[in-house]
């Protein structure tokens, strides 16, 4: 098939979406399959952020990537860009003659996807990655009037998709009760198997020595905002320390509470025990991941959240914020939910799997089990089938 696909989220932008939706492509593009990605073009700054090479991803000679002018917009990753449409791009679009078009977006570029959907009669899929539901809460005024205008449009483009789909049950349950009509279901993003995967013991010891993290380390990985919550972990930490002193508090990530988190936990006398390890690549996240023993997500804003299925996926349990779609991906056999913004709830989960060594190896298990769901071979299976149902539609 051919797949065109948009999104104003991509590479070099910082994100698990972001990786998610270039690894599904690439393991299309590995099954036969030809993708065109439509996306904004990026700046010299946006690769600085992200510490690589300026340079075009490379995701096999069957994905090619269109790139659009555009300008930054204020965001979390300070990578964020816009395209201004021009509802003309299907032109571009129509010598591809894709049998689906796949939006990830309803912004920007979603906008062109559907003009380009209506104008070339291909099936549209849609993508919402987002709690629809929490966008008014980033408005520092007018949050009611925002809403209702930003739901009812949000609502009104996924309507005009013949699909949608969700990273989680939650999302989806979201758009129904705002008014989403389409048929819908939850297809969740892949995680790098190859990459993001268990280790021995003996090279976990090594990972250790080499990375000096202790043997009780908890690991959190993603952007530093706000909503992350994670002041909450480190406010923990203390907590699980009267009973364990070697458990340290280990953070990859970059973002702009970052300022804000490094004071609270050099106020709490912990600078010794909280490492910011900063942004990683994906063999530097793994690796870390790999030399941890459990991973802790205090977030209420997650949709799924692709770090937590990486350190699984890498066999560390998981305590989590019981909030949105971690109740759906920490199950009780992979870790325990605490109530969001309690460190003395999460301080007593962590203790309990790092001091219960039975109970880490049984919970360790079954995180390995349940990350396996999403390799990218067991979600493109499922994206294929979802293209092939829909590609003989005409809109």
């Amino acid at each position: 098939m051919k797949i065109a696909i948009f999104s104003d989220s991509f590479y070099p932008e910082l994100g698990g979406i972001q990786d998610s939706i270039a690894l599904s492509a690439r393991t299309l593009g590995g099954r036969g399959h030809q993708i065109q990605f439509h996306v904004p073009q990026a700046s010299a700054h946006d690769f600085a952020i992200a510490g690589i090479p300026e340079r075009e991803i490379d995701l096999g000679p069957n994905v090619s990537v269109c790139r659009y002018a555009s300008f930054h917009i204020p965001s979390p990753t300070k990578q964020s860009r816009f395209v201004p449409p021009t509802f003309r791009r299907w032109r571009q679009v129509r010598e591809f003659r894709p049998d689906v078009i796949h939006t990830h977006t309803f912004f920007g570029l979603g906008w062109e996807a559907l003009r380009t959907a209506k104008k070339l009669h291909v099936p549209l899929i849609g993508t919402n990655h987002s709690a629809v539901a929490a966008f008014a809460d980033y408005m520092p005024f007018a949050r009611k009037t925002f809403a209702a205008l930003t739901f009812g449009a949000v609502v009104r483009y996924y309507n005009s998709c013949n699909f949608v789909s969700g990273p989680s049950r939650s999302v989806i349950e979201d758009m129904q009760a705002l008014g989403l009509r389409v048929p819908s279901d939850v297809v969740s993003n892949p995680i790098d198997t190859d990459v993001f995967c268990p280790v021995t013991s003996e090279e976990k010891r090594a990972l250790k020595q080499r990375l000096s993290f202790s043997e009780a380390t908890i690991i959190y990985a993603g952007r530093f905002g706000m909503e992350k919550n994670i002041d909450v972990l480190i406010r923990a930490l203390p907590l699980v320390r009267k009973s364990i002193p070697e458990a340290m508090l280990a953070l990859a990530g970059h973002g702009s509470d970052e300022a804000r988190l490094r004071n609270i936990a050099k106020e709490g006398g912990l600078e010794s025990a909280v490492r910011f390890l900063g942004t990683l690549s994906h063999q530097a996240l793994a690796e870390a991941y790999q030399a941890s023993d459990l991973f802790a997500i205090a977030s209420t804003s997650e949709t799924q959240s692709m770090v937590l299925l990486q350190a699984m996926n890498c066999g560390l349990p998981a305590v989590g914020a019981d909030s949105l779609s971690l109740k759906e991906y920490i199950p009780i056999e992979a870790g325990f939910r605490a109530v969001p913004g309690s460190e003395e709830d999460f301080s007593s989960k962590v203790t309990r799997v790092l001091k219960d060594r039975q109970e880490g190896e049984r919970l360790s298990a079954g995180a390995l089990t349940f990350g396996q769901k999403f390799s990218p071979e067991a979600v493109v299976s499922r994206w294929e089938e979802i293209y092939a149902r829909h590609a003989s539609l005409v809109r």
